[in-house]
């Protein structure tokens, strides 16, 4: 992380970050534009991208092991675009509902997107997983259409471009504030997960052998629904739209230390910490002085990442 903040179109070396951060922290850092780089500008942006790339990839575990699908996550199934269609809501109307109003929003868009795809993919008090893939996708269309109109409605030029660049996804302006619901967010459904992960494990296995082992399967998939919206509404109202990290890393995560969820969700939550973080660098360093969008990054890995792991699948049978 601090070589990360040493990157950029002002490199900074190694050494004189650390030290820059102890003074900082120690309370004696002297007054330079390069302390002001350093420690309101990309530090807390590489706070940020950790955070939002750990909840992204926790997220993706508990997505899969709820849907008992490898190539779910997410972006897939609507919740981030319910989310980012109740944050641009919020956006749309104006900054007079309070600084709490997006991640709220974020946060009730992403919880009634999913319990609405939850619905709708269970036949017969039963849940099927390739229907609320199939259901998600639908749904994530009609969200992303209807975000889209409310975008180009929005008679702000300002407020047009900061929608625009949002929905690409971005930590760039982050502050220290940012930080603080999806932090929280992520150590609750972290904790939870692994505390639970004998139950995610049986759950992996199908509904009625985990019926059989003693799971209340219903009940736990419930109060994953609720902390997997808290998780992505959190992580989506601060970073905007960011696909197919969620969908990776949990992949990688797997081939590294194998599907128990004990392991599994705090391995993805560090590989996803460190994969946007250096996606990030290089989303500024790739056109400088100019900026990528974090998502136009991820989508160039993710896609073919996606549809390799798709062919994998289907040639398994």
């Amino acid at each position: 992380m601090v070589m990360a903040v040493g990157i950029g179109p002002v490199a900074i070396p190694f050494l004189e970050v650390w030290g820059t951060l102890v003074d900082e922290f120690l309370g004696d850092g002297a007054e330079g534009s390069r302390r002001v780089i350093v420690t309101q500008i990309r530090f807390p942006r590489v706070l940020l991208a950790a955070v939002v790339g750990a909840g992204l990839a926790v997220s993706g575990v508990s997505v899969q092991a709820l849907v008992r699908n490898p190539l779910a996550d997410p972006y897939i199934l609507g919740i981030s675009a319910g989310a980012a269609f109740g944050a641009i809501g919020v956006i749309a109307l104006g900054s007079s509902f309070g600084t709490t109003s997006i991640p709220l929003a974020a946060f009730v868009g992403a919880l009634l997107t999913f319990l609405a795809v939850f619905t709708l993919a269970r036949r017969g008090g039963r849940l099927s997983p390739l229907r609320m893939i199939l259901v998600g996708v639908a749904v994530a269309a009609l969200l992303n259409a209807a975000t889209n109109y409310v975008v180009i409605s929005t008679p702000d030029n300002a407020q047009l471009r900061s929608a625009l660049f949002w929905l690409l996804g971005g930590v760039a302006g982050a502050r220290y504030r940012w930080l603080v619901a999806p932090t929280a967010a992520l150590v609750v459904v972290s904790v939870y997960l692994v505390v639970h992960a004998r139950t995610l494990n049986c759950l992996s296995l199908g509904d009625e052998t985990a019926t059989t082992l003693g799971v209340e399967v219903d009940r736990f998939r419930h109060t994953l629904v609720v902390l997997v919206a808290l998780l992505v509404g959190s992580v989506v109202a601060v970073s905007g739209a960011i696909g197919f990290v969620a969908l990776v890393l949990p992949h990688v995560g797997r081939l590294l230390v194998g599907p128990d969820h004990r392991r599994l969700v705090p391995v993805a939550g560090l590989l996803g910490a460190i994969f946007l973080v250096w996606v990030d660098v290089g989303a500024r360093m790739i056109i400088r002085p100019a900026e990528l969008p974090i998502g136009v990054v991820t989508a160039a890995i993710g896609a073919p990442v996606f549809l390799w792991l798709l062919a994998r699948r289907e040639a398994k049978g």
